[in-house]
């Protein structure tokens, strides 16, 4: 950043104390009889990279991914699909008991006692298809971890290009504070010797005072965006810090790509595919509800009847049973065709989530492309035209041949274009993070359960007010 900002700040400070010399020859043109500074421009310095030093976007996304607790949140929710699915799978268990029938006490024998067990053989597959269902749902819960983590990780990004904007801005803003208490500092000096009128003196010390809530406003922005980012990364008391980077290494331009990355590949997406398999999986398992499990049955019991020929207790004995429920009246058909319905269902949502990506992204696409018109504007032609303006109306104000206002316009329309590309540069990086992370920003919302319905786009926090789009 500050590719033409140190270079305009320079010859700000020039017109301004041009500006402030001469508050007290609004009509008359001529000069005071004080020293002129050369009207030169310094070159503009070597713009900020990779190597600026400052917390850098990669070790904020370590934080992220080491802190943020949503993505504990998918993790843990991935174990319990997998339980769910176990439980699924897992066969009844056996029952034991004791029975006993004809039992008589005191000196009477007789009775039956003795053990049983029984268990359910589960047929027609049903514990394998119940497993594919939860098998789905596991595989939702999966994908929903992966998005949750494209979520963090676009956030983050997000909310550190506001930052860096934010940062630029409060940079920016007290350079021209600082102009502007050189302004008020020379109008009261000329003031005191009278070649400045009060109005001219008070008119300095309003715009000065202008400035100075400007700087704090743009503070005030910084601290909000850094707390959001703080909290993204799960380091909520971590102090304002200086960040490296570069907001005008504009990313790469190909916003056709990626709508039809985020209409065909977008988690979203991929969920809501996973839920036409798993309504499938519950359609096929409902229709094998109706096959009837067996039922067994045995056991084994000490009969002390008396046998009538040999006058001695009968004994040890086994029983068996074997049984079946007949699907007559129940054959699960209200649970079949609720499945079909919810097949059908299942296949609408993955129309309506690509639509609404499809809706949201459009307006996204638009954003990206004007603001980053805009910004091309801004960097190539706008701004050196402005600055080449500036100069000239400075170096003709120092010939005496351009009045004051000419310079005080022009310098007012420079400082106005780069608060303006500095505005452009946030959008057009927010637009770019949102398009390329398949419109993912909200690193902090919880994570769905499988099953549940998944929102492909909750609370889109990127900056598309008109007002940071548009020239001011």
């Amino acid at each position: 950043m500050n590719r033409y900002f140190s270079r305009t700040s320079r010859s700000l400070v020039f017109g301004t104390l041009l500006a402030a010399v001469t508050f007290g020859f609004g009509q008359d043109q001529s000069m005071p009889n004080m020293p002129m500074p050369n009207a030169t421009v310094a070159s503009p310095p070597q713009q900020k990279g990779a190597d600026q030093t400052g917390l850098t976007l990669g070790e904020l996304e370590q934080m992220a991914l080491s802190s943020n607790p949503t993505l504990a949140q998918a993790a843990a929710e991935i174990r319990a699909a997998e339980g769910r699915k176990l439980q699924s799978g897992l066969y009844p268990n056996p029952t034991v008991g004791y029975q006993g029938e004809q039992i008589r006490g005191g000196n009477q024998g007789g009775g039956e006692q003795g053990f049983f067990v029984s268990q359910d053989i589960v047929l027609g597959g049903k514990l394998g298809l119940s497993r594919r269902v939860f098998e789905q749902e596991k595989k939702q819960a999966e994908v929903e971890g992966e998005e949750q983590r494209l979520r963090v990780i676009n956030s983050v990004r997000l909310f550190y290009s506001q930052a860096l904007a934010a940062q630029e801005m409060v940079d920016l803003r007290r350079k021209l504070s600082q102009l502007a208490a050189d302004a008020v500092n020379t109008s009261h000096q000329l003031g005191n010797v009278g070649q400045a009128d009060q109005p001219d003196v008070l008119q300095a010390e309003v715009e000065g005072e202008q400035a100075e809530l400007a700087v704090v406003a743009a503070e005030q922005k910084q601290l909000r965006v850094w707390r959001s980012l703080a909290a993204t990364v799960g380091k909520p008391v971590m102090p304002l810090t200086q960040l490296a980077g570069n907001l005008e290494d504009l990313p790469e331009d190909n916003p056709d790509q990626w709508l039809q990355a985020i209409l065909q590949d977008s988690p979203a997406v991929k969920i809501a595919e996973l839920g036409v398999l798993r309504a499938e999986a519950s359609l096929a398992r409902a229709k094998r509800e109706p096959i009837p499990d067996l039922q067994l049955r045995g056991g084994l019991q000490q009969n002390r009847e008396l046998d009538a020929t040999t006058n001695r207790p009968i004994g040890l004995q086994g029983f068996a049973e074997v049984g079946v429920q007949i699907p007559i009246f129940n054959r699960n058909q209200g649970n079949v065709q609720a499945s079909r319905a919810d097949i059908e269902r299942a296949q609408r949502e993955v129309e309506r989530v690509q639509l609404v990506l499809r809706e949201r992204a459009a307006a996204l696409v638009q954003n990206y492309l004007t603001s980053r018109a805009m910004v091309e504007k801004y960097r190539n032609r706008m701004i050196p035209r402005a600055q080449k303006a500036y100069d000239l109306y400075v170096k003709s104000y120092g010939g005496m041949a351009a009045a004051y206002p000419q310079v005080l316009i022009s310098q007012r329309t420079l400082f106005q274009l780069q608060t303006d590309y500095i505005s452009a540069l946030e959008t057009l990086w927010g637009n770019s993070i949102a398009l390329k992370g398949f419109l993912l920003t909200d690193g902090l919302e919880a994570p769905s359960r499988p099953g549940e319905m998944d929102q492909p786009v909750r609370e889109l926090n990127v900056p598309s007010s008109t007002n940071s789009m548009q020239p001011q």
